[in-house]
């Protein structure tokens, strides 16, 4: 199944080759998790601050049971003030 995954700021390092405009259309395994999602594409789950699927937020206690379907949106930001970037 398809995917967008929309990665911001500097999670964006994150995307594939190709990726455009913070978004890369990716291939998943039907029934991935969103945590799945994170970790094939190595985001330390540390700097993933806010998660929503479709424009809905998924806490980081939601996040592996957290199913996605075809053509879901998932879009992750970090944190944005405060807390730093390690060796940023």
């Amino acid at each position: 199944m398809k995917i967008t995954l929309k990665l911001y700021a500097r999670l964006a390092q994150y995307l594939p080759a190709g990726a455009a405009e913070n978004q890369a259309r990716i291939e998943l395994a039907e029934g991935a998790s969103v945590n799945q999602v994170l970790e094939q594409f190595g985001l330390p789950p540390a700097h993933c601050h806010l998660v929503l699927v479709n424009g809905v937020y998924v806490a980081p206690s939601e996040r592996p049971q957290t199913a996605l379907r075809p053509d879901d949106v998932l879009a992750v930001w970090p944190q944005v003030a405060g807390g730093g970037w390690p060796g940023g």
